[in-house]
Order: C-alpha cells, then structure tokens, then sequence
C-alpha cells in the first residue's frame, strides 16, 4: 500500500508465528484491493468490461460496501470512485508528480469519470459492476484502516489482549500495556494533544506532506470528488483526526472532513486542527471531560 506498518504487542511469546499471521492479513488486503498491484482484485475488476459483475471476495465486498455507504452518508465528500481525479493531479500510484495544475478541460473530462452512482453492488450476490466505461474503484483512503481492524482481529483470535496496530499513520489500540498504562499516541497537527487507545481506533488526513506548489498556492493531495480539485488550493492545508472503534470508518470519515469539514458527520469524535487553530466535534469534547 506505499507505507510502512508496525505491531506492538504486550505478553506474547510466539513472535514469529504471530508476525506470520500478520504478514498473511496485509498481503490479503495488497491482494484484493490495492492499485499498486496490476494483478490485485480492484485492478482487475477496473480493467474489466463495464456492464459486467464482478465477484468479490468478502473482504473486498466489506470494505466496498462500507465506502459506497459513507459515500451517500456525506454526499460524496468521501467517494471510492475519485481515483482518476487523483491521478490527474499526479498523487495517483504510478502517476509522475506534477508541478502545475491539470487544464480545465481535462478536470471537466475527469469530473464525468468520478461518481459512487457509476457503480452498482449486489448485496445477496456480493458482486460489483461498474456501469460506465471511465469509472475505477479506489480504495485507497479505506483500505489502510481496514488493514489495521483486519489484523486487530486476527490478534484478538490469537488471545492477544494487549497491542497496538499502525499502518501509514492509522492506528487501533487494546488493552494496556504491562506497566498498566494505556496505549498513549499523539494525534496529528499542532498543539500536540495525546489520546489513549483503549479499543479505539483512530486515523488522521492532511496535506501538509504531500502537495506541490505553483504561482504561490498550495496544491494538496486530498482531491474533492465533487469538483475534482485538490481541497487546499487557495487555504492552507489543515489536518484531521478521527477516533472511532472501526479504524476502516475513521479513515474514510477523516477524508470526508478534510473535504467538506466537521459538519459532513457530526456524530463522530474528531479533532481539525487549521492554522493553529483546534475544532472539535461534541463527542470529542465530552471524550476529554472523561
């Protein structure tokens, strides 16, 4: 998935069995649903006819159901299919970074590719077919918190009742640590505010790393489904934190907040930090009065 992943575990003797296990649950989810691999299920499921349905694995069918969900929950501020507006921008997998903005006709082109509406799932099946000829799945701002909750569970089956997950900056926390302390993370942007992971998830967006800037603007990574655009051109880039007890949610949430902010779901504890500045949503508020 481009980033790196590490396990923390608090009692456990059999370290090589159970990094086996885990190595088994990430190369599940590069197998079905990462673009990096031509040869992936979402790849080939991109690379097939329009019109024809697809079978998914479970996992894959899991995660694709929960992103079209939230998709409609906050009217595509999240959407997997924004893949193409991604990679016009040059933050897709294999796209050379750009440093200057796409024409407007080629983000008018490419606004007629994005849509969740393009695709279709068959619950009863567990099927996907795409429904026109330019739409693409992308998962790539689920599938990290997914990886975390997959091998989360994996830990949990193996008795494991104290760890801490983390790939690319998405963390899932349980139990605490034989000192008896929780596990204690720090969420991102500045001031610096830590949070205990007690059965909790929680995963961050921003794009104060990822960005090229022309004439003076700051172009981010994050690309709004809506319009097609990066959503820091003209502001600076302000970051996003989400604890959730599903890191798969979190993550998509998170991206949803950095294109539409706090008020596309407000029933989730979140933190937006921008320009020095702290907004919390409610739930968030009254976690800290705990």
């Amino acid at each position: 998935m481009g980033t790196n992943w590490q396990v923390r575990v608090a009692g456990v003797s059999e370290g090589a069995e159970l990094l086996a296990g885990i190595e088994r649950q990430l190369d599940l989810v590069i197998a079905q649903m990462s673009t990096w691999e031509p040869e992936s299920d979402v790849s080939r499921v991109n690379r097939g006819p329009h019109g024809e349905w697809h079978d998914l694995a479970p996992e894959f069918f899991e995660v694709l159901s929960c992103a079209m969900r939230i998709a409609a929950e906050t009217g595509s501020a999240y959407d997997p299919t924004v893949g193409p507006a991604v990679d016009l921008w040059g933050f897709g997998p294999h796209q050379e970074r750009r440093t200057s903005p796409p024409t407007e006709a080629e983000i008018a082109q490419v606004r007629r590719e994005v849509g969740y509406q393009h695709l279709e799932l068959d619950v009863a099946g567990r099927r996907v077919r795409r429904l026109t000829r330019s739409v693409t799945i992308d998962l790539s701002s689920i599938a990290k918190g997914y990886a975390v909750d997959l091998v989360a569970r994996y830990l949990d089956g193996c008795g494991v009742g104290s760890y801490l997950v983390e790939i690319g900056g998405e963390l899932k926390g349980r139990g605490v640590k034989p000192d008896g302390q929780p596990w204690w993370v720090e969420m991102e942007g500045e001031p610096r505010a830590m949070v205990a992971l007690c059965d909790l998830a929680i995963a961050s967006s921003g794009d104060y790393l990822r960005h090229f800037v022309y004439n003076g603007e700051l172009y981010g990574h994050t690309i709004d489904p809506r319009t097609c655009r990066p959503v820091s051109c003209g502001r600076l880039p302000w970051t996003v934190s989400v604890l959730h007890a599903s890191c798969m949610e979190a993550d998509a949430y998170a991206t949803a907040m950095m294109v539409a902010g706090m008020d596309v779901k407000r029933d989730v504890a979140a933190r937006l930090v921008y320009n020095g500045q702290v907004f919390e949503t409610a739930l968030l508020a009254e976690m800290g009065e705990d």
